[in-house]
């Protein structure tokens, strides 16, 4: 029966069998059909092979044609989603502002047909793939969707017609099983890459298949989903019927491959029946078994066994083992899930799976089939070679399931997803645990994540933490995750694994061998895998009800601190040289406490331990606090650069508010709670500076070197400052803090907008969708900063726009704390410091150098009032004291630093008092028997006039207070002063620590024995200590109060500085900004504000007018300090006497030397033209620096750059630029510009003219022609060729090729290739070739006829053979190099003089026209044009007039005998098969006026030049003439030849009728362009001026300089164009002549308009997008393909394919061979992906910026922020005009070589 179906015709029969289906008995139709696929879907056959395929079209499609059915079912889409999948690079839009989810995204049709405007949106390009939420409430706004999807069109569509989906929904299950089929058999385990390519690429069409179904819209998703979810119909043909042997072998497969699938594989199962009883503790005590008791039993042998963790506890600790089975399916979609994910994620199987998505049932039964997947899937990923690609594809899934907060919810009611969650990423992470080092080496039993292995190095864990993160950003899940008590114990378990991990140990000895970067991945892991999901719970954790959350978190932090500290084996002090900067646990616990307080309302203490542990906690993040300090004063330097990179990283602002803000906060609590004596000691142990802080001038400190000191001390204080000014945490509003870090940012440097948004960190302040009642990111900004536009130099760097602080920032928001917070480089500190000395000089402010600006600060939340007891504790007073004298009497390594922080922190304490409660009386009354010999309490106001009389200090031996004789003296005096003044005690920091931490420990009843353990304080004394410590006593005898007034006097340098009634008109608002002096000052006045006692001791101190020297003054070291303030001085004025030297020789370097920026600088005048006129022209040269003439032995040249330029060719008649086309409509003609009219005027020629006549009646070098340009320096020939030789010596990578012959001038570096000779001799004002002489124009026109018939009497070969004319030989080879072939040879025979001929002349006309241009196209700005100054066109000139007289005019050819002289007729002469020569009336005038004038014998003389100009220009009269009449129309012309126009050119005056000066004006423009090219041509060649005039007047100017004008007319109002005809022959006989030779082409090729406007790039569109949008997916003309970079060129408009090798001929690629087509090997073009404009400039490039910048001035390169983006019209001026300048060269700086390749 099948046999015989399958050999008819495929349409009939499926029409066949969908008949018979549909009738009601349709058992035998069935049968038909069943056996029918049994044939044709066997999966037998090869998957290649293409038969099965038709089949199914065809028998899905009963009977019609595919298409149309397709068609049929598209009818009937009722999709309201748009769904529309894509994978990676695809360009999508993002609008946060629509968005709610912040994965939200659309394609770029629905985003364009929303309305968007206003909102924050940004077009991006995907990394991983996506599809389009458009019409999907769940994650986005409905406001957003666009039209279609906005109108709900799917629910009004009729529904589907029974027969029309029926043959599908028998045929599709067997196509599917048969997939299936393939897919078991094809895998073989252990699979390879290959294998699965090769199974995936035959399966390649039944796949695409698949995906061409799901879009044909809603129906047939419908279908497809029944099927897919079927459990029946997949248990009758997953097994396979008994009969069918294949089936069964597939299955077996299948269930083989099924085996592996869960977590825990089947033979760790066998092993875990043990564990398996613990199943039914509690879940708790099973996680907390994993952190704890992990190696118990290992330990005996050494922990050996890291690797081979046992997996079962973590099985026994989830609720639901069924996570770790092996996966059991039940229908298709299952299996289908399950093959996608052994196959690794191929592409098609993605797609097809998301395609569905837009199906609701198909979308929650996939979305748990996924789930059930989970724990396999990342499985698959971590064992995978191609990790990143298959992360992609599972974020590309995963996204768009989780997303969606309803079936996030679902799912993790339903199918645990969170324990899943959690339980995959433990199980991940112990794949690379290794033992913890940290503290107690030998006997730690803490594990930590290895950040070497390849897990966290490559980031695979990535797919996981985010899908984490994207379901707690949903409040239903973050809730059910911190209700369970269970995951949260997991979850710290987890977390606990980065505690401590990446440790550093500080190399003492050798420098480390191998830097490793294992701290990427540290900071990586900790920053997603921590802080992200930390920051994602917390935001769930804003209101007081979820207080209870807060409290379970911080609960089970303390718990897992506790366990990790017993576990390190931590007991008070941390182990020396070791830092971690990863404390993730400590980092929770601060983040949620920091919460609970702001706002949650709770209790401080209520969440705070016990004193011992706070102790503990502060411990760790001081450490990394003291190192930061470490690193920065090198004493890590041995661990190579990398630990530099972990302190930039720790603060930088991605960072930042996940690391050193949490640590900050946390030492802040512990300072609250904690003894302020006992933490402040801790602070300056652990920065390692106890030891230099003694009243002694001499010490020994055991653990640092003497130049680590200061910056140490530094270090300390500076911290002590931030931890008592800090607020970020501590009571500042969100709005606040946003402004803080703003301020701080802008003060380092003035910012783009992006970089701002980039360096701010994100939480707790969300810069993005805006939280309601806070302030915006973009009010914030305006209210603090002004937005500076972009600037454009002409050749500066191009400026972006830039922010910066407004002055009333700088002076009350400048908050130098927060910027030493924020700097990842210690510049940046300095730059911020600069930046506000220069404002306060600019307005006036201060003058001086200012210390940095104390700012007050916001006030304390009540539960932080604990940290201010910092600030009054006698620990702190007494480091105060000891500083303030040791800065007074000059020890060694004080600085103004340490007295800016040491003054900041009296200040502090001066704002900040204590409530005085009666606790601290209490405290007072029972004597410390330390201090009290110190100060009386703990007040710092009362303690500023404390009178301080001995201090007891150990020295060494050799110290001076040994040696001098105060100590004899002062025991004296002890003897006789009254008992009651007890003599100061020595002061030790670390004992009272230890005793401090004792008494902690003893009021804890906890063993104090353990407690302290004497290894570590033994390391404070050493026991072979030096013995020559002696204890002396010192007489200070000051307070702090006098040692302040003292450094008051010290820094004013004045004796008395203050006097005593100061204080009266003290104010200290007056003293915001300042230095020390400023400063001190201030603290004085508040000091004598607050307490009036210390306004008295005040009053006191200045009144005893104290003697300013003090005791050390005395000794001889004082004359030497004097010497040397002297001697510094007297350098310094030596220095700026220099400095002064030196800027004005560098003035007058610039003044001589031009440069190259500014093309308007007034540079150095024409090349020696100021030099007398009888004496020779002498040149500098730039190498050897000598001066002299050019010889013809030695000859001097100029550095000249050549190069081919089409600029000129590009011309258009319009004054409108072309417009880019941005759609299919739009074109842009290239024939009407000047280069192609040219060569069309060539081509016509040469078909009816003679060959060589042709090439001397017109110019080429429209295209291709080479312009000169020069710096305007010279050198001797010779010089510059041994600078070439060095230069080609030279390794140094340089951005130019020396080898073709390029290389910078010497003297100003500006590129050049060539050496152009200068002519010997006279300057170009030789007096004798100016003299006019009186001699008629007849004898004139004959003189010059002479002087050409001359050439061929004495050719140049008469010349001798001289260096000179070897250099010009070599210069025009370099000519002719410049340009391609193609752009020289437009003769009929290549290479014949003719040719050589032509090409010479062009060159000077393409320079002259160049030159024009320049000027504006007009002579109207007269001489003082940049482009003259440095211009080269008369030694141009001469070297091209030198060749050219190689060639001699035929005289009887000769022109200029036909422009004067009446010929008798020729016609005779030449045979009828030659073609005759080019009518007088068709030739170009200006061409021929070069040819003259460099054929004849140089110099010319000036009479003579104006004769040839005169004759020339009857000759441009009459074809202007021409060229008007034949335009003229019947009733013009009559009207014309009434008014008396033969009169008109008898030259008599008539005045013009009203219609005859629109004619008038007509002809003057059309000899315009004549006249001004030989205007510029005198002037170079006789150096007249060119005056300025009005454009009006030009024409009137022009003539009167190049002496047209006939002596009688001299008034311009009476000018007209033929008053200035000289004819000295009958201009009758001669015109009739002329019109004789055109015979009937008059009209082509009279019609010529000589004017061009300048040069123009296109017109651009002034929003980038619609150029993005219209080519970034056009193919392209050449391969059709749609090219990865495409570039458009901004001269012509043509689409090419950047780097692109479908494109490549001979090698060269694209973009390379269009620049040599269009621009002559110059090109500009707009890469479309980037929005930046590479420059190709013949071998090499530069990327030369963007026209297009977004709303804040700022260019988006590679467009990676994707804001839209406008056209700079200031930018594209830029642009053009170095384009038609020819500048790239000069101006942009970083050029390479693009070998071809783009």
């Amino acid at each position: 029966m099948a046999a015989s179906l399958l050999r008819r015709d495929k349409k009939a029969t499926a029409a066949h069998l969908k008949a018979d289906l549909n009738r009601t008995d349709n058992s035998s139709g069935l049968r038909q059909l069943q056996e029918l696929l049994d044939n044709v879907l066997n999966p037998e056959k090869p998957a290649s092979d293409t038969e099965a395929l038709d089949w199914c079209k065809y028998l899905l499609a009963g009977g019609d044609g595919f298409e149309e059915f397709c068609k049929t079912v598209r009818s009937y889409d009722n999709a309201t989603l748009c769904g529309l999948v894509w994978t990676a690079n695809f360009v999508a839009y993002r609008c946060r502002t629509c968005g709610i989810s912040p994965c939200m995204s659309l394609c770029a049709e629905c985003f364009n047909n929303g309305d968007h405007t206003g909102h924050d949106f940004n077009m991006f390009r995907s990394q991983a793939g996506g599809a389009c939420d458009c019409g999907d409430s769940n994650v986005m706004r409905e406001s957003g969707f666009c039209r279609r999807h906005r109108l709900k069109t799917g629910e009004c569509v009729p529904s589907v017609p029974c027969d029309l989906l029926l043959m599908s929904e028998m045929v599709l299950p067997r196509f599917i099983i048969s997939i299936i089929q393939y897919l078991r058999d094809g895998y073989t385990e252990p699979a390879t890459d290959r294998d699965l390519q090769k199974v995936l690429q035959q399966l390649e069409p039944q796949i695409s298949f698949l995906e061409e179904l799901t879009k044909m819209g809603g129906a047939m998703r419908t279908v497809l989903t029944k099927i897919l979810t079927n459990q029946q119909t997949f248990k009758e043909l997953s097994m396979g019927q008994e009969e069918n042997v294949y089936a069964k072998r597939s299955y077996e497969k299948y269930l083989s491959a099924l085996k592996n699938s869960g977590l825990v594989s089947v033979e760790e199962k066998g092993s875990a029946g043990a564990g398996a009883g613990a199943a039914d503790s509690p879940a708790g005590a099973g996680a907390l078994s994993l952190l704890g008791n992990t190696f118990t039993s290992e330990d005996q042998d050494g922990g050996q066994c890291v690797g081979q963790r046992k997996r079962v506890k973590l099985s026994s600790s989830t609720k639901d083992p069924s996570i770790m089975d092996t996966l059991k399916h039940k229908c298709f979609l299952e299996e289908l899930l399950f093959w996608t994910i052994k196959y690794e994620f191929p592409q098609k199987m993605v797609t097809f799976l998301l395609n569905m998505l837009p199906d609701q049932d198909y979308k929650i039964t996939f979305t748990k089939t996924f789930v059930q997947h989970y724990a396999f899937i990342m499985k698959t990923l971590m064992k995978s070679h191609e990790s990143d690609t298959m992360s992609n594809r599972i974020v590309h899934i995963s996204v768009q399931l989780f997303s969606n907060e309803e079936l996030a919810r679902h799912v993790t009611e339903e199918c645990q997803l969170l324990d899943i969650m959690v339980t995959v990423l433990l199980y991940m992470m112990e794949s690379c645990l290794i033992k913890s080092e940290l503290q107690d080496e030998e006997n730690n039993r803490h594990v930590v994540v290895n950040c070497g292995e390849a897990l966290l190095k490559n980031n695979t864990y990535w797919p996981l933490v985010s899908d984490f993160i994207n379901i707690l950003s949903h409040q239903s899940v973050a809730k059910r995750f911190l209700e369970d008590h269970s995951l949260l114990m997991l979850w710290m378990s987890f977390v606990s694994f980065f505690q401590g991990m990446n440790l550093n140990k500080r190399e003492l000895n050798e420098h480390v061998e191998f830097e490793s970067q294992t701290y990427y991945a540290a900071f990586a892991a900790e920053l997603e895998a921590c802080a992200q999901p930390m920051w994602g719970l917390l935001t769930h954790c804003k209101v007081k009800e979820t207080q209870e959350y807060t409290k379970t978190v911080v609960r089970y932090c303390l718990e897992t601190l506790q366990i990790w500290f017993d576990a390190i084996g931590f007991v008070d002090e941390p182990a020396p040289n070791q830092v971690t900067f990863h404390l993730p646990l400590h980092r929770y616990y601060a983040m949620f406490l920091s919460k609970a307080v702001k706002c949650q309302g709770l209790d401080l203490d209520s969440l705070l331990p016990d004193q011992e542990m706070l102790m503990k906690i502060m411990v760790h993040p001081l450490q990394i606090q003291a190192c930061l300090s470490e690193i920065h004063s090198n004493m890590w330097v041995r661990n190579g650069l990398q630990i530099k990179g972990q302190a930039m990283t720790y603060v930088q602002s991605h960072f930042c508010n996940s690391m050193i803000d949490p640590d900050i906060f946390l030492l802040q609590v512990c300072a609250s709670r904690l003894d302020p004596d006992y933490f402040i000691s801790s602070v300056f142990e652990r920065f390692k500076v106890v030891d230099l802080l003694t009243m002694a001038s001499q010490h020994q400190n055991t653990v640092l070197d003497a130049e680590q000191e200061r910056p140490m001390l530094e270090g300390a204080l500076t911290f002590l400052v931030i931890l008592c000014s800090l607020r970020i945490h501590l009571g500042m509003t969100d709005d606040e803090i946003l402004r803080a870090e703003m301020v701080s940012q802008l003060c380092m440097n003035d910012r783009t907008h992006s970089s701002l948004l980039d360096l701010i960190p994100e939480n707790p302040n969300p810069k993005s969708g805006i939280v309601p009642g806070s302030c915006s990111f973009e009010e914030m900004l305006s209210a603090v900063a002004d937005f500076k536009a972009p600037v454009f130099e002409p050749g500066g760097s191009m400026q972006q726009g830039m922010y910066t602080p407004k002055a009333e920032v700088w002076e009350k928001e400048f908050d130098p704390i927060m910027v030493i917070l924020r700097t990842v480089y210690r510049r940046d500190v300095q730059s911020a410091m600069d930046r506000y000395s220069a404002f306060l000089k600019q307005s006036g402010i201060h003058t001086g150098n200012p210390w940095p600006p104390y700012k007050e600060r916001t006030p304390l939340h009540p539960c932080y009032r604990g940290l201010v007891r910092l600030l009054h504790c006698k620990t702190l007073h007494i480091v105060i004291f000891t500083l303030l004298y040791k800065i007074w009497m000059d020890h060694q390594n004080m600085s103004e630093h340490v007295l800016c922080m040491v003054l900041y922190l009296v200040e502090l304490g001066l704002d900040n008092h204590m409530q005085e409660d009666k606790e601290d009386e209490v405290r007072e009354s029972f004597a410390e028997h330390c201090h009290d010999s110190w100060f009386p309490g703990t007040s710092l106001l009362s303690n500023l006039h404390h009178v301080i009389h001995f201090v007891r200090v150990r020295v060494p031996e050799t110290a001076p207070e040994k040696r001098s004789s105060i100590p004899s003296v002062s025991l004296f005096l002890l003897l006789s002063l009254p008992q009651n003044l007890r003599e100061a005690q020595l002061f030790s920091l670390v004992a009272e620590r230890r005793r401090k931490f004792q008494e902690i420990i003893n009021r804890s009843s906890h063993e104090a024995s353990q407690a302290v353990r004497p290894k570590s304080s033994s390391r404070w004394h050493p026991p072979g200590s030096p013995p020559q410590l002696v204890t002396e006593i010192l007489e200070i005898r000051e307070s702090m109060l006098s040692l302040l007034v003292k450094l008051h006097q010290k820094l004013s340098a004045k004796q008395n500085s203050l006097s005593p009634g100061w204080l009266e008109e003290a104010d200290p608002a007056r003293h915001a900004h300042g230095d020390g002096i400023t400063a001190i000052e201030r603290i004085l006045a508040k000091a004598a504000s607050r307490s009036r006692h210390s306004k008295r001791c005040l009053q006191e101190i200045c009144g005893r007018v104290c003697p300013t020297v003090t005791a050390k003054k005395n000794s001889p070291g004082d004359k030497k300090s004097m010497d040397k303030e002297e001697r510094r001085q007297r350098a310094r004025e030596r220095q700026q006497k220099l400095l002064a030297e030196f800027a004005s020789r560098q003035k007058s370097f610039m003044e001589t030397a031009m440069d190259v920026e500014s093309p308007e600088a007034e540079a150095a005048m024409d090349v020696g033209s100021a030099e007398p006129l009888d004496s020779d022209v002498l040149y500098d040269c730039v190498i050897c620096g000598q001066s002299g003439p050019s010889t013809e032995d030695r000859p001097t040249g100029l550095v000249v750059l050549l190069q081919a330029s089409s600029v000129l060719g590009h011309r258009c008649r319009s004054d409108e630029a072309k417009r880019l086309p941005t759609s299919d409509e739009e074109q842009i003609f290239p024939e009407d510009t000047c280069g192609a009219t040219n060569d069309v005027r060539l081509a016509l020629m040469q078909r009816y003219f003679k060959d060589s006549s042709c090439l001397q009646s017109v110019s080429i070098g429209w295209d291709g022609g080479v312009y000169v340009q020069t710096c305007g320096h010279t050198l001797h020939i010779d010089c510059h060729k041994s600078y070439m030789e060095s230069l080609r010596n030279d390794q140094v990578l340089q951005g130019f090729s020396v080898d073709k012959g390029e290389f910078t001038c010497p003297l100003c570096r500006q590129f050049a290739n060539s050496v152009l000779p200068c002519k010997p001799g006279r300057g170009t004002e030789a007096g004798a070739w100016h003299t006019p002489s009186n001699k008629s124009p007849a004898t004139l026109v004959k003189e010059v006829g002479d002087l050409q018939e001359e050439l061929g009497i004495f050719p140049v070969s008469t010349y001798t053979e001289s260096n000179l004319t070897k250099e010009m030989e070599s210069v025009i080879k370099d000519i002719k190099n410049a340009t391609q072939k193609k752009y020289m040879d437009y003769g009929k025979n290549p290479g014949s003089p003719d040719n050589d001929f032509l090409f010479m002349y062009s060159v000077a006309r393409t320079n002259l026209e160049l030159e024009l241009v320049h000027r504006g196209g007009n002579l109207c700005s007269g001489g003082a044009s940049a482009a003259a100054k440095r211009s080269c066109l008369n030694q141009l000139f001469h070297v091209l007039a030198m060749h050219m007289r190689l060639y001699s005019i035929d005289s009887a050819y000769n022109p200029w005998t036909r422009l004067t002289q009446i010929t008798q007729n020729r016609e005779s002469e030449y045979g009828d098969e030659e073609r005759p020569e080019v009518p007088m009336l068709f030739r170009d005038v200006p061409s021929l006026l070069i040819i003259f004038v460099l054929t004849m014998p140089q110099p010319l003389r000036k009479e003579h030049f104006t004769c040839i100009v005169k004759v020339l220009y009857t000759l441009q009269y009459t074809q202007a003439l021409a060229a008007l009449s034949v335009k003229f129309n019947p009733e013009e012309r009559l009207a014309w030849s009434n008014t008396g126009a033969a009169k008109k050119v008898c030259l008599c005056s008539v005045s013009p009728s009203p219609p005859l000066c629109s004619i008038e004006f007509t002809l003057q423009q059309f000899c315009l362009p004549f006249l001004r090219l030989s205007c510029l041509l005198q002037h170079h060649l006789y150096g007249d001026n060119l005056p300025g005039c009005l454009i009006e007047e030009e024409f009137s100017l022009l003539v009167g300089c190049l002496g047209l004008l006939p002596g009688s007319a001299q008034s311009s109002s009476s000018l007209n164009s033929a008053t200035c005809l000289g004819w000295n022959v009958n201009p009758f006989e001669l015109l009739s002549q002329w019109c004789s030779e055109l015979f009937s082409l008059a009209g082509t090729l009279l019609v010529q308009d000589p004017q061009w406007v300048a040069p123009r790039l296109l017109q651009l569109p002034d929003n980038y997008n619609t150029i993005f949008q219209y080519y970034h997916r056009k193919s392209c003309s050449v391969c059709n393909k749609t090219p990865k970079d495409p570039a458009l060129c901004l001269v012509c408009g043509a689409f090419v394919c950047l780097k692109g090798l479908c494109c490549k001929q001979q090698g060269i690629c694209e973009c390379v061979l269009h620049s040599q087509h269009c621009g002559a090997a110059t090109g500009i073009f707009l890469l479309i992906n980037a929005s930046v404009i590479i420059i190709i400039r013949g071998h090499r490039f530069c990327l030369w910026g963007s026209v297009y910048l977004d709303a804040h001035g700022e260019e988006d390169r590679d467009l990676r922020r994707g804001k839209p983006l406008f056209l700079c019209e200031e930018r594209y001026r830029v642009l053009e005009q170095q384009w038609v300048s020819h500048t790239f060269d000069h101006i942009n700086k970083r050029w390479g070589p693009h070998y071809n390749g783009l």
